[in-house]
Formats: structure tokens, C-alpha cells, sequence
């Protein structure tokens, strides 16, 4: 019988749920694509069923089942942190301190109840069931364990960054072979991850979704003005204390965070930036692009010292990254560049949900005292990040018919990859779905929208008529991994577009007069480069390299695409709109195409075309459905 441990994340944002067999990571996924609510938070019972059907695992057949944290540290966090503030935060603590005592700290019975609603067939024999082992390891180890054993290297320093696990904010720790040894960390109420979801806030995105967009709106700054060195000055001097190690000290007076309702006290913050709080969804102006771009190069500067803390912790030549800060494209491109290390490896899903197989593997290694191996013809051991459900031609076939949705299937897929590549080059928008998907929050080529990025509209289409989302959002290319060099300054890989580094200069187009100070929109519409769809403000690029090896039918469209046009390289941007989930399903697929103006749909070997499709008229307008990020 193979030894098997499932893992699950679960109860603050972002439940999903992992299975390893012996050694190997079988399945994960987010519950968020079952049950189409973003950052779903509730025990992730769908993740769960597929995850045992995908490795073929009944419950009772587990070794282990580990769960991403320690909630009785957490518990003791809350508990000390209301107290250390009081009188402050009684709303705050009357708000979550009775859902602790009626449920949380019984997180072992929540568990186990949430796991006997699995139909018999999963559960496998009641008693055995019930008596499999429910490991905690804490939060900080579950990410870097999720970063360390997927990883290529024997030896590794980690480095963990989030908001807050139990106590513990950021990590740094030395893997070597199968053993995780942690060597600092910086303690809750010092948070990197705090600090800058507290400007995602301030700037008017929605916290724990939005910091991705101000990441995106940072390149919008003027670099190097008076304004962008006035608002480090006042981060420096008034919220944090910086350490030449890179750990940081908050000014708490400043944060609202620990026993409040909200990140910060805006009218402290109104002071000593001279902006008051940006409300949601109102004009961006300069002001917060300043903002944004000072707080990321803050950012910038701290990952920087952490990185060089690491290495001289650890003498180790690899880096190892996870927790919701090791999604900051930016910090990560620059750690590739600045050559503190040899190697850098970043765990695909790196927020919370990635905890899931980290608690996985930290049950695998740590607790089964398994040995680990290495595979040199492996880039890692994480499938490409494939690791969801798959559907058949059955499925696709049941979902036309549903919809009565005329479709012409490709027996040859070079022919489909012909006739896509042919679309994308007339600028049209093609949904792209096929195989298993994707792990993590990137659309990685199998559930995924895909445009041309020399299109000088095709910014503005996708973002506007395809995502109904902000225009100032940037756009990632997939480019085949052996043409990667032509398009980008990147040293190495960048598999899970978890990279930025410029576009290569001799592609730049040069700045009209008066580029610093055209509005928002007037510089993002202003042609950049021969790649115009994928080149941001600052002439650079989030990366995703495509492999032959992890995704042979993307690569080979990409490829058919370059052999028509000149350009190994495609926009790629995940398949969803505003609000939504990424699609899981071919039903997904198909209520996302027809809600949108996207023009194609390809469904494994099939291609559905939009003016072929019968009226839209089955259920409520997207935009009442999905609750904005």
C-alpha cells in the first residue's frame, strides 16, 4: 500500500487542499474554483474529493492529515495582542474572539466533522478512518516546506514572508537534504506583508486581493521625484524602523491592524503624507501611483537585506521563497539580478493555499521521516504547476449540448494550433482551455485568455471588454523558454511567472516629450515597444517561460504562432473576469466566453466561435455575481 498524506489549508482565505503519495505530489487545487468564490475560506471538502479520487485514496487509506498552522498559537497571539492593547480593539475582539471559543480552538473536531460528510466511497472504513493522525505544523514551516522540498536544490536558504502565521511574520531557515532548521524570525506585530497591505488599503484596494494591483500601479510613479523620496522619507522616519539585517520595527501608533478594524489610522496617515485615504473605486490619481511606487521600493530594499541576511545564515548559493510577499514579482526579478544568490525557486502558490502542500510535505519528511530525492532531469517537483482537474472530450461534448453551443472539433492539433495562431495574428481574443489546471494564483496556459502582444489595442481590449477590470493593468506574456532571451533581460527561467525583468532595450520605442507628466492613461496607451500588449510603464514584463517538457500543447501553439509571425510569444492572462474565480470546468469556460467579448473559445481539441453562439440569456449579469476585488 502506498504511504499518502493529504494536506489542507483552510479558515482565513484561500482553502485548498494537496495530496503527496509516496513522495510525490499527486494533486492541489483551490476550493475556489468548485465553488466560484474568490478566496473561498470554507474547509475545502471539493478540493478534498478530487484530490483522494485523483491519487485514488480513500481517507482511511492516509498516513497522516496536516493541516497549514498551529491554531492554538494563533489562539495565544489574539489573546496576548487584545490584552497588550487593551482598552483598544473591544470591537475587534468582541467581533473574533466568540467564533474561537464556539469553533476554532475545537479545530481538530471541526476537521474531523467537515471530513465525515465525504461520501462513504472517500472515507474508506469509518473507524480506521477517524483514527488517521491530524498533524499541525505551524504556518511558517507549512510555506517553507511548500518551497524547500519541491524545490530542485539539496540545500537551500528559505525565506518566508506573509502578513502573520501563529507569531511568526517572516522567516528566514537553512533546508538542507530531508531537515528544515529555522534560524530567525520576526515576530507579529512586525510585518513586511502588514506594511504593505496596509498601503494597498490606504491606496484604496481591497486587502489581501488588491496588493497585486498596486504592485501593478507602482511603474506609474515618477522615479526619483520629490514626491515618490518624500513618501519613503515619511515611511522611514514615522511607520517602520528599518535594520540593516532587513527585519523592521512598526511604529504601531500609525497601524490599526492588531486589534482594529482597518490597516491604519488614516488620519495619522493623512499627516505625515499630506494624501488622505484613496476611496475604492474612485480616479487614481498621481498622488497614489507616488504611493505605490514608494512602498514597493521600500519593499524592494527590505527583500533585498533579508535576501543577504539568508545567505550569510545559511552559506548557502540557492534561495527558497513562499508566504504572500514571494508573489511580488518585482522584489523577486530583483533578487535574480542582484546575484546575492546563485539560484532562486519560489513555490508557485505562495500565499496561504500553498500551505496545503507544505503541511503535506513537512507530514511527508518531517513527521514519516522520509528521505528526499532529487531527480536532475526534473526542473522541480511541481508539475509545471498542473496539478488540477482535467476534463474529457465527453465533458466538453455534455457542456455543448447543455448549451446548445455549435463548436468544430480539430482531429489534428497542429491544424487547431494553425487556425488559433491565424485568429491571435488578426487580433482577435481566444479562450484557451485544455488539460489539467493550474495550481497557484497565475494562469499558466491551460485555463487561460491569450491575445497578440503586438497588437497596439490589445491592452486595452482585454482589460476593458474581456476582464472588465482597472485599465492601468498590465498584462503577462508566455513566451517559448528557448526564445525567452530575445524578448527579456532574464537570467534563468521564469516557468511561474512569478518573475519581472525588463524588455530587451533594443525592442524600446522611445518617450515622447513630456512622458513624466502625461495622465494615467495618456502614458499607458503611448506604444512602448515592438510588444506593445506586454510592455509595462517601466519597460519591463512579468514572465512566464513555456516549456516543451511541463506543457507541450501550449508551447507548440506558441511556437505555430512564432513560425506565422516572427514572435514566440503570446499575451496570456488568466481566464476569468473581475470578481471570478479562474475557470475550472468547460460549463466555466464557456458562461466566461459568452458573458464577455472575447471572440473564440478553444475547449481541449474544440473551438467554439462567438458569432456562432446562440444568444446569452441563461443567468444573471456577471458583475451582480461576483463580488469586486
Amino acid at each position: 500500500m502506498p504511504k499518502a498524506i493529504l494536506g489542507i489549508s483552510a479558515f482565513y482565505h484561500d482553502s485548498a487542499a494537496a495530496i503527496i503519495v509516496d513522495g510525490e505530489i499527486i494533486a492541489a487545487t483551490h476550493e475556489e474554483r468548485f465553488t466560484r468564490t474568490k478566496h473561498d475560506a470554507n474547509f475545502p471538502i471539493k478540493s478534498i474529493e478530487y484530490c483522494l479520487k485523483e491519487a485514488g485514496i480513500r481517507i482511511s487509506d492516509l498516513d497522516a492529515i496536516a493541516f497549514y498552522d498551529k491554531p492554538y498559537l494563533k489562539f495565544e497571539r489574539l489573546l496576548e495582542t487584545y490584552h497588550s492593547f487593551a482598552p483598544k480593539g473591544l470591537i475587534s475582539f468582541l467581533s473574533a474572539i466568540p467564533v474561537w471559543i464556539k469553533e476554532k480552538i475545537f479545530m481538530k473536531k471541526m476537521i474531523w466533522d467537515d471530513l465525515n460528510n465525504l461520501e462513504s466511497s472517500l472515507l474508506g472504513e469509518s473507524i480506521k478512518a477517524n483514527k488517521v493522525p491530524l498533524l499541525f505544523p505551524e504556518h511558517h514551516l507549512s510555506h517553507g516546506a511548500s518551497a524547500f522540498y519541491p524545490s530542485p536544490f539539496k540545500d537551500a536558504a528559505i525565506m518566508t514572508i506573509d502578513g502573520v502565521g501563529e507569531w511568526a511574520t517572516t522567516t528566514i531557515c537553512h533546508g538542507q537534504g530531508k531537515d528544515i532548521k529555522i534560524l530567525k524570525e520576526l515576530p507579529f506585530p512586525h510585518s513586511i506583508g502588514l506594511l504593505y497591505s496596509a498601503f494597498t488599503y490606504y491606496c484604496g484596494f481591497k486587502v489581501n486581493s488588491g496588493e497585486y494591483k498596486l504592485m501593478g500601479l507602482a511603474p506609474y510613479g515618477i522615479d526619483g521625484s520629490e514626491q515618490v523620496e518624500k513618501f519613503k522619507k515619511a515611511t522611514l522616519e514615522h511607520l517602520i524602523d528599518l535594520k540593516p539585517d532587513g527585519s523592521i520595527v512598526l511604529n504601531m501608533k500609525y497601524f490599526n491592524f492588531a486589534t482594529g478594524l482597518t490597516m491604519c489610522v488614516d488620519h495619522l496617515w493623512e499627516k505625515i503624507f499630506g494624501l488622505p485615504k484613496r476611496p475604492e473605486e474612485s480616479e487614481i490619481d498621481q498622488n497614489y501611483m507616488n504611493m505605490a511606487l514608494a512602498i514597493q521600493q521600500v519593499t524592494n530594499e527590505i527583500v533585498l537585506r533579508l535576501c543577504k541576511t539568508a545567505q550569510k545564515l545559511t552559506g548557502s548559493k540557492n534561495i527558497v521563497m513562499a508566504g504572500g510577499v514571494a508573489l511580488n514579482c518585482v522584489a523577486n526579478g530583483l533578487i535574480v539580478r542582484d546575484d546575492t544568490f546563485e539560484n532562486l525557486w519560489i513555490q508557485p502558490a505562495a500565499g496561504d493555499a500553498g500551505g496545503a502542500v507544505g503541511a503535506a510535505y513537512a507530514g511527508w519528511h518531517l513527521y514519516l521521516d522520509q528521505e528526499r530525492t532529487i531527480n536532475p532531469d526534473e526542473a522541480d517537483k511541481m508539475r509545471g504547476s498542473y496539478l488540477g482537474p482535467e476534463y474529457s472530450d465527453l465533458d466538453v461534448v455534455r457542456a455543448a449540448r447543455k448549451f446548445q453551443a455549435p463548436n468544430k472539433k480539430h482531429d489534428n492539433f497542429q491544424n487547431l494550433c494553425d487556425e488559433v495562431s491565424d485568429l491571435l495574428a488578426q487580433g482577435e481574443v481566444v479562450g484557451w482551455f485544455q488539460g489539467r489546471a493550474e495550481w497557484g494564483p497565475r494562469a499558466l496556459g491551460n485555463r487561460t485568455i491569450l491575445g497578440d502582444p503586438r497588437h497596439p489595442e490589445m491592452q486595452k481590449k482585454l482589460n476593458l471588454k474581456i476582464k472588465y477590470r482597472e485599465g492601468f493593468r498590465p498584462f503577462a506574456p508566455s513566451v517559448i523558454e528557448e526564445k525567452c532571451q530575445e524578448y527579456f533581460d532574464l537570467k534563468g527561467d521564469s516557468p511561474y511567472m512569478l518573475l519581472i525583468a525588463p524588455v530587451q532595450e533594443n525592442r524600446w520605442k522611445p518617450k515622447p516629450e513630456g512622458y513624466d507628466d502625461m495622465e494615467l492613461y495618456e502614458k499607458l496607451y503611448h506604444h512602448r515597444s515592438d510588444v506593445p500588449a506586454i510592455t509595462h510603464i517601466d519597460y519591463s514584463a512579468r514572465i512566464q517561460t513555456v516549456s516543451k517538457k511541463t506543457n507541450p500543447r501550449y508551447h507548440q501553439l506558441i511556437d505555430t504562432f512564432g513560425n506565422k509571425t516572427g514572435y514566440g510569444l503570446v499575451v496570456n492572462t488568466s481566464f476569468n473576469v473581475r470578481g471570478e474565480p479562474p475557470v475550472l470546468t468547460p460549463e466555466d469556460a464557456y458562461r466566461c466566453f459568452m458573458r464577455t467579448e472575447m471572440d473564440y473559445l478553444v475547449v481541449n481539441d474544440r473551438i467554439f466561435s462567438k458569432k456562432d453562439q446562440p444568444v446569452w440569456e441563461k443567468d444573471s449579469d456577471w458583475r451582480e455575481e461576483f463580488k469586486l476585488d
